[in-house]
């Protein structure tokens, strides 16, 4: 691992920066969930994991809940669940239905077998000791029960990177810059198998792909600024670099009408 990598896992996984800078409320997480209402296909994601909760009776959790949009889908279409809330942040935790509560994913505060279900949606990558985290899920999961997570590919939103690049060249006067901050990379979908895996004998990987279209620059600036909390990870003034890949956007916008986003993300359902 380089010092660089090293310092960016740091930064991805450090609790005071979670809970009290990117996710002291729902509005970095929020953007970034914006974005894909321009994707092809459009996924009903909350649908899907929904769905695959089908056969499920009795107890949900989902640690690492965010501002709750998963929560709310299943209070909504399975009130016959009893939900749980987990997550390191209390300042997004205000606007989730409850019960919730702060926890650590590596140290759930539940009993042995004591739920049917767990989710851990977006969030793994964020633990910083992954395998406890999958060791805790599978501790606190009754035996016939199923664990869903998801993450987003290595190759996820690769435009963005380089946008992201070519702006911090511009403003560093480089050429290209360095590259932004990965959140998913520590569990990415090529990688969470081979975690899930150590306590799970079935991992079912679900892909799926799209395409963002925008023909404004906004929806795409606000994903790229929603990284604030990790603006001194990048080698480069932040707003600076915003700033001009809006300008990058508006001209590439002008000249082709559209800016097109590759996206790959999935779930993994896991079962013993």
């Amino acid at each position: 691992m380089t010092e660089l990598s090293a310092a960016h896992d740091a930064a991805v996984t450090d609790r005071d920066r979670l809970a009290g800078s990117a996710y002291s409320s729902d509005r970095d997480l929020a953007a970034r969930q914006s974005l894909y209402r321009w994707q092809t296909p459009l996924y009903d994601l909350p649908g899907i994991v929904a769905e695959q909760l089908g056969g499920v009776r009795g107890r949900v959790v989902d640690v690492g809940c965010g501002n709750g949009k998963f929560i709310q889908r299943l209070r909504d279409d399975r009130p016959d669940l009893a939900l749980l809330g987990l997550d390191i942040a209390p300042g997004i935790l205000a606007g989730v239905p409850g019960p919730v509560t702060v926890a650590d994913a590596t140290r759930l505060p539940l009993a042995t077998e004591s739920v049917d279900a767990a989710l851990a949606l977006h969030m793994l990558y964020h633990v910083p000791d992954i395998p406890q985290a999958v060791r805790e899920l599978s501790r606190v999961l009754a035996r016939d029960g199923l664990v869903i997570a998801s993450t987003n590919s290595g190759r996820d939103k690769a435009e963005l990177d380089d946008l992201w690049q070519r702006a911090a060249g511009d403003v560093l006067g480089t050429g290209r810059g360095q590259a932004r901050i990965s959140l998913s990379a520590r569990f990415s979908l090529e990688k969470a198998p081979a975690f899930l895996g150590e306590e799970f004998g079935r991992v079912e990987t679900i892909e799926l792909p799209g395409t963002i279209t925008v023909h404004d620059p906004e929806p795409v600036i606000a994903h790229m600024a929603s990284y604030r909390a990790w603006a001194d990870q990048h080698d480069v003034p932040f707003e600076a670099t915003i700033e001009r890949a809006r300008a990058i956007l508006v001209d590439r916008i002008a000249q082709h009408g559209v800016f097109e986003v590759t996206c790959l993300g999935g779930i993994l359902v896991c079962r013993r």
